[in-house]
């Protein structure tokens, strides 16, 4: 790769109990090996031949699995092997509402996901103090039965508490993940999670649709009939009303399952979007060049022994042809506010969008409404492109 890479993404896959909708790559343990997990991402770090070309980075984001099981001094020990081994931070290179830690003038957004339970004021004083700016907590839902199904390991007064310290400690950018359309026999209140989420005020909120995975608890539970999922249309149902519940309460509705206050989107999964490249660390994680992707070994156990072997620990790659390069470009493009400019056959089809209310065009620039979202997969399908 020849152009700079400003954005750096690393798996850390330790979870106390693997939820029963996941199907991400994780390693449950009770005793977290932070300082061999740090050394092993160095390592991968180091031996990359694109390590050269992370200078004065706009984004790092820690994500799994749950990074917060690091735990306070893990992360800070990651965060400074990571300086250590070459990687520089961007002075400048964002704006100061994203606050800068420790790392003077830097203007990186730092975020680290965050179960409730692990944030705890010694952690999140640690993690501002190494450089972490934004906390993407993974709440998921204020509702007991709704965390005992998901097989979460926090309370919802842990939630609110998590929010507390977080704020405590300096935290000026936070993210709360919700998830809607559970099974109806799940007694859950969507309205309830929603008024919840909003009354902590965060800066952020991702919201997200459960979906079912045939390896996860979830899955197996659907396919022997001991479940049901929710239906088509509470779940558009459930989906509408979230869009119209936060956009109420001021938060832009940016992107399919992203909100956030103004000035407040996530500057690492914006540049997702647009198609930027990024490096990934970690087992299973991802890294695009702007022409092909890789993707490393899954397995924690298999990760590490290449890392130690001095092995490339890629488990696959895919050079992306011109027509997935533009498919791909215009779904993106239409599941974020940012819209795609049509013409011709496709722009025809679009001003039918806009007639059903799905859908905004102006010269050629359309906008996908949160009616189109729900029908994004169908829409780009009828596009000629």
């Amino acid at each position: 790769m020849s152009d700079p890479i400003r954005h750096l993404y690393v798996h850390v896959p330790f979870c106390g109990r693997r939820c029963s909708y996941c199907d991400f790559s994780i390693a449950v343990r009770k005793e977290v090996p932070a300082t061999e997990f740090s050394t092993s991402v160095i390592g991968e770090l180091k031996r990359r031949s694109d390590r050269g070309q992370l200078a004065n980075l706009e984004t790092v984001y820690f994500g799994g699995g749950t990074p917060s099981k690091l735990g306070g001094a893990g992360v800070a020990g990651l965060l400074a092997g990571l300086r250590a081994a070459g990687v520089v931070f961007g002075e400048g290179a964002g704006t100061p509402a994203f606050g800068v830690g420790s790392i003077a003038g830097s203007g990186t957004e730092v975020t680290i996901e965050v179960n409730p339970e692990d944030l705890t004021q010694e952690a999140a004083e640690a993690w501002l103090a190494a450089g972490v700016n934004r906390l993407s907590l993974g709440v998921q839902s204020f509702s007991p039965e709704a965390l005992t199904w998901m097989h979460r390991t926090h309370s919802a007064g842990q939630a609110h508490e998590a929010v507390r310290v977080a704020r405590a400690a300096g935290f000026s950018n936070l993210s709360i993940d919700l998830i809607y359309a559970v099974p109806s026999r799940v007694h859950r209140s969507w309205d309830d999670d929603l008024t919840a989420a909003i009354e902590l005020n965060p800066e952020h909120l991702s919201v997200y649709g459960l979906t079912i995975e045939p390896r996860t608890p979830l899955g197996k539970w659907t396919a022997r009939g001991a479940e049901l999922p929710q239906t088509d249309d509470r779940a558009a149902d459930e989906f509408l009303e979230g869009h119209e519940r936060l956009t109420s309460a001021g938060f832009e509705h940016y992107e399919v399952s992203s909100y956030a206050k103004p000035g407040r989107r996530s500057r690492h999964n914006s540049a997702y979007w647009r198609r930027v490249p990024y490096l990934g660390l970690g087992p299973s994680a991802h890294s695009y060049d702007g022409q092909s992707r890789r993707w490393n070994i899954a397995a924690l156990a298999a990760w590490e022994q290449a890392v130690a072997a001095g092995v490339d620990p890629v488990a696959g790659t895919e050079q992306l042809t011109a027509e997935q390069n533009a498919a791909e470009e215009l779904y993106l493009a239409l599941r974020a506010d940012t819209g795609a400019r049509l013409s011709g056959a496709d722009l025809v089809a679009a001003r039918s969008w806009v007639a059903a209310g799905w859908a905004t065009e102006e010269s050629g620039l359309v906008r996908l409404r949160a009616e189109g979202w729900l029908r994004l997969d169908a829409l780009v399908g009828a596009l000629s492109r």
